[in-house]
């Protein structure tokens, strides 16, 4: 840090706009250098007033802490900050188009049946599903309106607040494991030329990882999306079979039988009348194969005299 005038701690937190506890903790994080002993006093200078103005000019643009306190350290390294915080900002930034939208109280209580639900409420709050919205009690913030709607439909055909929290609770830690797998995959193959060398990233390499995030960011998404399809069709007819096969109606019992199929075959199936037609295709065409063989014995029993129609 340079030389300057020397402040108390009090002091700098009225110049800077920090709190003397805020200024303390980032001291303890490593993001704000130790003061200078001078006796009994602690002075600070104008080079920790310069950099707890980084600081706050880093956090309204978004970044967290421990981003903060790596962009410093490579500003304290001596290189410049423009490709490493490309890098943060690409990382930081959204991995999704969607857009925040904002709800109030009376239309979230609307889409989800008309009568407020304050337990549901707050359960969706600290999942993030809602966010509250300052100074406004009666309006929240809906980071991912895609998965708002989601919630709706479900609720519409039936299934309880409840349950569908719990899904979600179950399904975020599902997803995390894959995007931490992704993660490490990406870093492993792509990022490691990067991050794992003796020095870290000039300016130059950084702002070609910034580059190499902006590319790779839709392919989890893509990836999932696809394989998910894949799962859900080939679940779904496999439970669509299982049901067909053991479901009875009271006034009719069913005399349907499970059968197994082989996959190529279903897959064919699939080609010819697509996934929901599987299950008609095939008692169908049963049905079809028993007629004839039922054809072929009539006539194998003995056909019409020789004779028919000739003239005698």
């Amino acid at each position: 840090m340079s030389p300057g005038p020397a402040y108390r701690i009090e002091d700098l937190a009225h110049l800077s706009g920090a709190t003397v506890r805020t200024i303390r903790a980032y001291q303890d994080r490593g993001l704000l250098p130790r003061p200078e002993r001078s006796g009994r006093a602690n002075l600070y200078s104008d080079a920790h007033l310069a950099r707890l103005h980084q600081i706050a000019g880093l956090l309204d643009r978004g970044y967290t802490l421990a981003s903060i306190k790596e962009l410093l350290e490579a500003w304290d390294a001596g290189r410049g900050l423009g490709g490493v915080l490309g890098l943060v900002a690409e990382v930081d930034g959204p991995w999704s188009d969607e857009e925040a939208v904002r709800i109030s109280r009376a239309e979230l209580d609307e889409r989800f049946g008309g009568s407020p639900d304050v337990a549901a409420v707050a359960e969706a709050m600290e999942l993030g599903v809602l966010e509250p919205v300052p100074g406004d009690e009666d309006s929240f913030l809906v980071p991912s309106p895609q998965e708002l709607a989601v919630a709706v439909e479900l609720h519409a055909a039936g299934v309880p607040l409840s349950a569908i929290s719990a899904h979600l609770r179950e399904l975020r830690g599902q997803v995390e494991h894959i995007a931490a797998r992704f993660l490490e995959f990406t870093t492993e193959h792509v990022f490691a030329r990067y991050l794992d060398g003796p020095h870290r990233p000039t300016d130059a390499e950084a702002a070609e990882a910034a580059t190499l995030v902006r590319r790779l960011k839709p392919l989890a998404q893509q990836t999932v999306d696809a394989e998910l399809a894949r799962a859900m069709r080939l679940l779904a007819v496999r439970h669509l079979r299982q049901h067909l096969g053991t479901d009875e109606s009271p006034a009719q019992p069913s005399t349907a039988r499970s059968v197994s199929l082989p996959e190529e075959t279903m897959r064919a199936v699939e080609g010819l009348v697509g996934v929901e037609r599987v299950a008609e295709f095939v008692a169908l065409a049963a049905e079809r194969e028993v007629h004839a063989r039922a054809l072929d014995a009539l006539t194998s029993r003995g056909g019409p005299p020789s004779d028919l129609g000739e003239e005698g």
